[in-house]
C-alpha cells in the first residue's frame, strides 16, 4: 500500500515514507493547504532534509526540512512526519491504530486558544477501515534557545529538579482536562471522543486466570532472589511476596465491579494526555521565570479516569516521587478545576484511591510479565550492579520493564492495595 484517502480531508495520503518523499513538494504544498497551515498564496518550494527517524515503538517517522516559496515567520521549516504504519515490522505495524486518536486531536489542536502547547500540526488524517494514517507536525527543537534538551523514560536519576518538571507536566495535564470540563475545546471534541464507557470497561483485562497469576507472583519472588540488586529490601521481603499472593487474585475475582467503579462515574473521567510521561513532554523557561512545558505524542488521547491520567504521567518518576509528593502532585492536578462550578470539580482523596485501583489493575494486567521480558533482553543480568547499570541504561524497554515493576510493587507495598481493593467494596456495596 502506497496511497490511501484518509476519513478526514478526502484526499490521498502516502502511507510510507518512500511514497513521501516521491511525492515532494507538491503533496506537501496540497495537504497542508486542505489541512489550513499553508495560506493559498505560499507553497513548498523543496525539501531541504529527509532522514529516518527510528524512535519510538509504533510506525516510521522522519525529520523532515521544508522551503517555502515566500518567507514567513509563522511557518515551521523544521517538522516531524509520523506514519502509523510499519510494513516490514510487524510488531510496530500492530500498533497502528493507536494514530487514529492523536490524528483527530492534531485536527482540533490548531485553535488559538487551545489551553495549553502542542506542536503546531501542518497535516494529520487517518484511514480507519487499514489503521493507515499520516501526520506532520512542528518538530520541537529540544535543546535549542530556551528549550531543554529531551529526556529519556525512565531515566529520571539524571534528571535536574525532576520534582518541578513533575508538578509541571501535572499541572499543564490538569489545564487541558479543565478546560474541556469547562467546555473550553474545539466543537467537535466530544463527537470524535465521546466516551464510551463499556468499551473502557472491556479494555486491558487482566489476562491470566487465578493459577496463572499465581505462577507471576512466585516468578517474581524467584526473581528477588536471583536478583537482589536489582530491587529494594522491602519488595523483597517474604511477607510481601505473602501478601501479593493473596491480593493479587482478589484483583481478578472483582475485576468487573472494579472496572465498572472506575469508569462507570462521569466526576471522574476528563479528558487527558494518556501518557504524559517525561519523554513526552517539552521544558522551556518563560519570561516570569517558571518551568512550563507541552506535550507531543498523543496515541490513546481522549477522556479516562484521573486515575490513568496520573499514572501515564507519573509511572516514569522515581519511587521517591510517589512516596514523598504524590498527594501534592494530585491536589496540584484537581486544583486546576477550582475555577469551575462546585459540581464539576475533584476531589484529592478520591483520586487516590482511584489510583491504587486502576495501578493495581494495570499492573496485574501487564507488570507480572516484566520478569522474562527483562531476563530475554540481559542475559548476564547477574552482573548488572542495579537499575543504573549501564546494560539498563542503554536497553530501553529492560529499564522501562524494571523501573515500572518497580513503581508497581512499591505502591502495592506502601499504599497496601489489598486495602484499598477492600475500601472500594465497601463503597460499591453501599451504592447497592
Amino acid at each position: 500500500m502506497d496511497w490511501i484517502e484518509g476519513d478526514m480531508n478526502g484526499m490521498a495520503m502516502p502511507a510510507h515514507p518512500a511514497a513521501l518523499r516521491a511525492a515532494g513538494p507538491e503533496f506537501l504544498t496540497a495537504a497542508f493547504r486542505r489541512f489550513g497551515a499553508l495560506p493559498d498564496d505560499n507553497a513548498v518550494a523543496r525539501i531541504t532534509r529527509f532522514d529516518d527517524c527510528p524512535r519510538g515503538s509504533t510506525g516510521r517517522k522522519v525529520l523532515l526540512g521544508v522551503e517555502y516559496a515566500r518567507a514567513d515567520p509563522a511557518l515551521h521549516s523544521d517538522l516531524f512526519v509520523k506514519f502509523s504504519r510499519a510494513f516490514d515490522d510487524p510488531l510496530r505495524d500492530n500498533q497502528r491504530f493507536e494514530m487514529a486518536d492523536e490524528a483527530r486531536f492534531a485536527a482540533l489542536s490548531t485553535g488559538p486558544d487551545f489551553p495549553i502547547p502542542v506542536p503546531a500540526a501542518y497535516f494529520s488524517d487517518f484511514h480507519g477501515q487499514s489503521g493507515t494514517g499520516l501526520m506532520i507536525t512542528q518538530c520541537i527543537p529540544y535543546g535549542q534557545g530556551a528549550n531543554e534538551p529531551h529526556y529519556e523514560k525512565c531515566l529520571d536519576w539524571r534528571l535536574p529538579d525532576a520534582l518541578d518538571h513533575y508538578r509541571t507536566i501535572v499541572a499543564t495535564n490538569g489545564r487541558l482536562a479543565a478546560a474541556h470540563r469547562a467546555g473550553r475545546l474545539a466543537p467537535g471534541i466530544d463527537r470524535w471522543f465521546a466516551f464510551d464507557p463499556g468499551k473502557a470497561i472491556a479494555a486491558d483485562r487482566i489476562r491470566h486466570d487465578a493459577r496463572q497469576l499465581g505462577n507471576r507472583v512466585a516468578r517474581y519472588a524467584q526473581f528477588c532472589a536471583d536478583y537482589p540488586q536489582l530491587l529494594p529490601a522491602h519488595l523483597r521481603a517474604p511477607e510481601f511476596h505473602e501478601r501479593l499472593a493473596r491480593d493479587v487474585p482478589r484483583f481478578l475475582t472483582h475485576e468487573q465491579g472494579l472496572r465498572e467503579w472506575l469508569f462507570g462515574r462521569p466526576g471522574s473521567i476528563v479528558f487527558a494526555h494518556w501518557n504524559a510521561n517525561i519523554d513526552n513532554a517539552w521544558f522551556w523557561r518563560g519570561a516570569d521565570g517558571r518551568r512550563h512545558c507541552g506535550f507531543i505524542d498523543w496515541g490513546r488521547v481522549g477522556p479516562m479516569p484521573v486515575a490513568q491520567a496520573l499514572w501515564g504521567t507519573l509511572s516514569g518518576a522515581e519511587p521517591a516521587i510517589w512516596d514523598d509528593h504524590l498527594d501534592e502532585l494530585i491536589a496540584l492536578f484537581a486544583a486546576q478545576f477550582d475555577a469551575l462550578p462546585a459540581g464539576q470539580q475533584l476531589d484529592p482523596a478520591l483520586i487516590r484511591l482511584e489510583l491504587d485501583i486502576q495501578v493495581g489493575l494495570l499492573g496485574i494486567c501487564w507488570l507480572l510479565d516484566a520478569v522474562p521480558l527483562i531476563l530475554r533482553a540481559i542475559p548476564d543480568l547477574a552482573e548488572a550492579t542495579g537499575r543504573q547499570d549501564p546494560r539498563f541504561v542503554a536497553h530501553e524497554q529492560a529499564r522501562n520493564q524494571l523501573h515500572m515493576l518497580t513503581v508497581f510493587m512499591n505502591l502495592f507495598a506502601t499504599h497496601d492495595l489489598g486495602r484499598s481493593l477492600d475500601s472500594v467494596l465497601a463503597l460499591i456495596a453501599a451504592q447497592g
